[in-house]
């Protein structure tokens, strides 16, 4: 497609108007930078630690050190960063299920979670509380206030002796309400370990990781997980997941997914770890670009009179923007002009199906070279009112800025709005 001078025209006066909000995104990233490089060194990370292992992983030494960066870089006790964990749902699971035994309960203190981990816990959206059909244990979920916000006096009304583990999810998932800023979550995890002390605090921290200076274990959360092929895997890690935290939660969930008594000491890395090392290093950069493209495409489809959230100015605390359509084939349509204005598979024509741990059809739209990555210029949507589309990633700004132009002249010019 031919990229008109109106269309960068609109786009170099977007710029100008939010050159503030990228110079404060890019002294985020700095700082973040700043403390991966510091691990970096701390570890004495070398090319020895590339190495590829097989078999049962013993004394996987480049394995065992991008774990300690991963705790420093977290301020954890200790790390679990596997290619055997195939996706964030999987590693949170991994979290949940490993710590939990059906004397247990698992409160959830953000409204229902994201739609793959109802199908895990067992819950329905009519449901507020159920009995875990995978392991047994009791989970309630606490609803947000009307604003999105944290119910504070019900959370800490709801938590009692039984309660092992609060979960929160960090980002909207596919809901309408905002993501939760450490802001937001400081003040309920205080209240949360006042009322309890030994409940575990834990965070679903996908699409957050280095959005923000600090990570949830810096305001109180006990575990944290998330997935390679979002923020953390800086667009180059090819699959895998994690799980941060202290030492003995993180080590439950490892002996989910491998087995009792061994947890974390097996494992091989049949992947080269070069990339792991890099993209986690390459990762606070990347999601300053994700985060300057976020507030780019906000402030654009804002100016030709689609709802947006967050808005422009927004302070950020995950790289997922919502776009909001009046109808599916809009929405659909636009879902197309992200897949064609993509480096990969730019040819395809995605369309809305059935997907595993979904209850609507899904359309995801996006040419990746790390299939399913998110991290990666993408957007994907469930096709029900309201149509709103969760637009994320990039490579860089400049493929960001090139894909919204040609996304506005794709959707715009041919009338699918």
């Amino acid at each position: 497609m031919q990229l008109t001078k109106e269309t960068f025209d609109l786009l170099d006066r977007i710029e100008n108007e939010l050159e503030p909000i990228f110079k404060k995104i890019s002294r985020i990233a700095l700082q973040n930078q700043q403390s991966m490089l510091d691990a970096f060194q701390a570890e004495r990370i070398g090319t020895h630690h590339f190495q590829t292992t097989t078999g049962y992983g013993y004394c996987d030494l480049g394995r065992d050190a991008l774990e300690r960066v991963f705790a420093r870089v977290f301020k954890a006790e200790s790390a679990l960063v596997r290619q055997q964990l195939v996706s964030g749902t999987h590693a949170i699971a991994c979290a949940v299920l490993g710590n939990l035994t059906p004397q247990d309960e698992l409160l959830i203190g953000s409204g229902f979670p994201y739609e793959t981990l109802m199908g895990v816990l067992g819950l329905d959206a009519d449901k507020l509380e159920t009995i875990s059909a995978t392991a047994g244990f009791k989970v309630r979920v606490v609803p947000l206030l009307s604003d999105g916000s944290i119910n504070l006096s019900a959370l800490t009304a709801a938590i009692n002796e039984r309660t092992k583990m609060v979960l929160f999810q960090r980002s909207c998932g596919y809901s309408e309400r905002p993501s939760l800023s450490l802001d937001r979550l400081e003040p309920a995890f205080t209240a949360l370990k006042r009322k309890n002390p030994t409940a575990a605090i834990f965070v679903d921290n996908c699409y957050g990781e280095f959005v923000e200076t600090k990570e949830p274990l810096e305001i109180g959360a006990d575990l944290i997980a998330g997935s390679l092929i979002k923020n953390p895997g800086g667009c180059l890690i090819p699959s895998g997941g994690y799980i941060v935290g202290r030492k003995r939660l993180v080590e439950k969930a490892a002996e989910r997914l491998y087995v009792p008594r061994i947890g974390g000491a097996i494992g091989p890395s049949l992947v080269n770890l070069q990339l792991f090392f890099q993209g986690f290093f390459e990762a606070p950069h990347r999601v300053g670009e994700m985060v300057k493209g976020a507030a780019l495409a906000a402030k654009l489809f804002e100016s030709v009179g689609l709802k947006v959230a967050p808005l422009p100015d927004a302070i950020r605390t995950d790289i997922i923007q919502k776009i909001y359509f009046n109808k599916a084939d809009a929405l659909i349509a636009f879902c197309q002009a992200v897949q064609k204005n993509s480096p990969v598979e730019s040819d395809v024509l995605p369309i809305p199906a059935e997907m595993p741990g979904y209850v609507h059809h899904v359309i995801m739209g996006g040419g990746t070279f790390i299939s399913g990555a998110t991290s990666e210029f993408s957007a994907d949507a469930p096709i029900t009112p309201p149509y709103i589309a969760f637009l994320q990633g990039g490579l860089s700004y400049t493929q960001i800025k090139l894909s919204l132009a040609g996304i506005l002249q794709s959707c715009y010019q041919s009338s699918t709005r």
